[in-house]
């Protein structure tokens, strides 16, 4: 392989291609990122065993070929070059040389046979989606997915897709977040679950406010096109908690609150809350007001928002972090807040319509 391109862009694309490379493995080509060229273009891939990543890039192609290279090598070398153009050459030794102005680098490489094939989706289903939606979608539920419940398939993000609409939903034991999109598709009724690490590699590659995302679905395996890059990734299988049945229909008390005065409410709350000095954040929803306190052994606050209340007067304990990660990602002015007992989930939603339902369950207060 005989090849030349431009540094700063080589540089860029293994920098993201490599996050999908395994860090490390008993495989040392899959620490390594696979560089092929066909038609005056440079194809790159990382992949390990359960997300892959591959793009490609205008070359200068004296001579095909093929090779794999250690990534964290090969991306650290491109970054120092000097240059604005880099040569990389192979021989049939698997010696890769790479040359750029003055500088010049000798590494021993892998043969291309040695990389697994990354997996492809064939007869999916096809879905579209705005780059910036499905981004927005992601941001306001991966904070609820679970990272130490024993069931793998919780430790992602179920998608939904029926009558047009697209839902995300991500559940930890503690609190649940659901988001709703309209979407144009009349295909089949879909269910699966993604890992967060592939949700979270969609957001970074996600830039653009207008482009789609194009979705292919298959059984085992997802992929994504997005933006020149493609990503590839494994489905989590299991059974998925039955989350519709946890979300009451019912309430006995309603507040519609302002979400930056309640957010910063509970932040100053939350000033005296630390690992070591852990306690609930109480909560008391009477009389068009939202009273909020919390007591550590660091000190005491109390504060007060107004709110319209109907119902019942109700005095509840939260996590302070959960209900702020909620908080934090909901995208309106006003919130609906639905709560029957001290013993029930909260309910957060949107004053109107049902684009995101936030879930959380209280914590028992101590008497004062």
């Amino acid at each position: 392989m005989k090849i030349q391109c431009n540094t700063h862009l080589l540089s860029e694309v293994c920098s993201t291609v490599q996050r999908a490379v395994s860090q490390k493995s008993t495989l040392p080509a899959i620490e390594g990122i696979l560089m092929q060229t066909k038609n005056s273009k440079l194809l790159l891939s990382g992949y390990d065993l359960e997300m892959g990543i591959s793009t490609s890039i205008d070359c200068k192609t004296e001579k095909e070929g093929s090779i794999v290279l250690n990534a964290r090598l090969l991306c650290d070398i491109l970054r120092s070059l000097p240059a604005e153009k880099v040569s990389i050459q192979v021989d049939e030794h698997n010696l890769c040389r790479i040359h750029s102005g003055d500088v010049d680098f000798s590494l021993i490489g892998l043969p291309a046979d040695d990389y697994p094939e990354l997996p492809s989706v064939s007869g999916g289903y096809n879905l579209n989606v705005k780059q910036a939606v499905l981004k927005e979608m992601i941001r306001q539920t991966i904070f609820a997915v679970s990272t130490t419940d024993n069931k793998l398939v919780h430790k992602g993000i179920k998608v939904e897709v029926f009558e047009g609409n697209l839902r995300l939903i991500a559940v930890d034991g503690f609190r649940l977040a659901l988001r709703n999109e309209p979407i144009s598709y009349t295909g089949d009724e879909l269910s699966f679950v993604v890992p967060s690490k592939t949700f979270v590699e969609v957001m970074r590659l996600s830039s653009s406010e207008e482009e789609n995302i194009v979705l292919n679905v298959g059984k085992r395996i997802v992929s994504f096109d997005i933006g020149g890059y493609s990503l590839v990734s494994r489905l989590l299988e299991g059974e998925f908690l039955k989350y519709k049945s946890t979300i009451p229909n019912t309430y006995s008390t309603l507040a519609n609150v302002n979400l930056r005065l309640f957010t910063e409410s509970i932040e100053r709350a939350s000033l005296i809350i630390t690992n070591k000095n852990k306690s609930p954040v109480r909560c008391i929803f009477d009389e068009d007001t939202i009273k909020i306190s919390s007591t550590t052994a660091l000190g005491a606050v109390n504060d007060r928002i107004p709110a319209k209340i109907e119902g019942k007067r109700l005095e509840i304990g939260f996590n302070n972090t959960y209900l702020l990660d909620a908080l934090k990602v909901c995208d309106t002015d006003e919130i609906r807040v639905e709560l029957n007992s001290q013993i029930s989930p909260i309910i957060i939603k949107p004053l109107q319509g049902d684009s995101f339902l936030f879930l959380i369950l209280p914590v028992r207060l101590k008497s004062e």
